[in-house]
């Protein structure tokens, strides 16, 4: 698909520089559409609707889901959440006080949502890791810290704050030569990163729509390995997760085959039709074509924040960026509201103000975001900030 063409499909680009898409990805008129198909469906069959057309559209997602992750049928999981994916995932592991496996690897450039299960569990002893230049983390960090003590080594795919991306196969290989597991939250890879979960080793790893994959929020995807879809048995679970739900025989329960046993309740259909809508549009540019242009955009965009004089907190390593900009900025919130009101789009955490480029934007979005930024009445630079990785 061309840019012209792929932009007319989100209205947003034609009201709003954005660049904003590892918080919240673009709405698509396809999804739009899914999601009347769905309303209308809703006024005309009510429940009916159910049987004949929305359970398929459960069984569509979880092809294409498995499909983008490079894994096969009956390994994804639709959840309500990643903290959802994370407990399911979570409550299946077998804690031992005897044999004190009972350790967590983490680290503190982790989205915080992977650390909160472990810290309110008083059997659990986390390890959180600390990163050396505030930008990405030695594999050679998590050797160090998994030993026969490890239950699991939960950690990022890529990091929310400076976009870096792990070595998904590396840190999964240390795990399992200590016979714990990985538990990997793919939130800001899914959708800008080629992926082949099988290949990578890794147990199970966490995504959704929300983001990358421009499907809305309400949804995410739990995928475990293939190895251990079957066998794990979740203590987090509802009727999504039973064999012949629809007989609903409170008194025998049994788990699916599948990962289909990670489920709960409902999934939120109105989401499954807006992520359908996404899903198809991913598919149709090609991972490994949005993750070329993304790194194009990207680096423009971070190039010219430097030769602009500001600091960008990116890896040093081209094959660990990804296409979430970290500017080191003394004033994130006021600069990200400055520019809103110029109609550029960015978010800001702790310290930048971050923009993050997606294969629906251009290079003039990217080159009048860093003409805007300079141009903000706030000062730039702050002692006390991390200076680049």
């Amino acid at each position: 698909m061309e840019t012209q063409r792929i932009r007319e499909i989100f209205p947003i680009l034609l009201r709003r520089n954005y660049l904003n898409s590892c918080s919240l990805g673009a709405l698509s008129l396809r999804s739009e559409e899914r999601l009347g198909d769905f309303t209308r469906l809703w006024h005309d069959l009510g429940a009916a609707a159910w049987y004949d057309h929305w359970w398929g559209l459960l069984g569509d997602l979880r092809r294409r889901v498995e499909a983008t992750f490079g894994a096969p049928e009956g390994t994804v999981a639709l959840l309500p959440s990643t903290s959802a994916c994370l407990a399911v995932a979570s409550s299946s592991l077998e804690w031992s006080r005897r044999t004190r496996r009972n350790r967590i690897v983490a680290t503190e450039l982790d989205f915080p949502t992977l650390l909160y299960p472990w810290m309110v569990r008083p059997e659990a002893e986390l390890v959180v890791l600390k990163s050396a230049d505030g930008v990405a983390i030695d594999p050679q960090q998590f050797a160090d810290a998994v030993d026969d003590r490890t239950l699991a080594v939960a950690t990022s795919h890529v990091f929310f704050t400076t976009g870096a991306v792990q070595d998904l196969a590396a840190i999964a290989a240390i795990a399992r030569r200590a016979g714990a597991f990985t538990i990997i939250d793919g939130y800001q890879g899914a959708g800008q990163l080629p992926l082949d979960l099988p290949a990578a080793g890794v147990d199970f790893y966490t995504a959704g729509p929300l983001k990358w994959l421009c499907g809305g929020p309400g949804l995410a995807y739990l995928y475990v390995r293939e190895e251990l879809a079957g066998s794990l048995t979740p203590r987090i679970t509802s009727w999504f997760a039973t064999q012949d739900q629809f007989l609903f025989n409170s008194g025998d329960f049994r788990y699916h085959d599948d990962a289909r046993r990670f489920e709960l309740g409902t999934p939120s259909l109105p989401t499954v039709h807006t992520a359908l809508g996404g899903q198809e549009i991913i598919d149709q540019v090609g991972v490994s074509a949005i993750r070329s242009r993304n790194l194009m955009l990207a680096e423009r965009l971070a190039d010219a924040c430097r030769e602009a004089g500001f600091r960008v907190r990116t890896p040093p390593d081209r094959a660990s960026r990804s296409a979430i900009v970290p500017v080191q900025h003394p004033s994130p919130a006021e600069a990200v509201g400055q520019l809103a009101e110029q109609g550029i789009v960015v978010d800001q955490r702790p310290g930048i103000v971050r923009a993050s480029p997606h294969f629906y934007n251009t290079t003039d979005e990217v080159d009048a975001f860093v003409a805007a930024l300079s141009a903000l009445k706030l000062p730039r630079q702050d002692s006390n900030l991390r200076p680049d990785g």
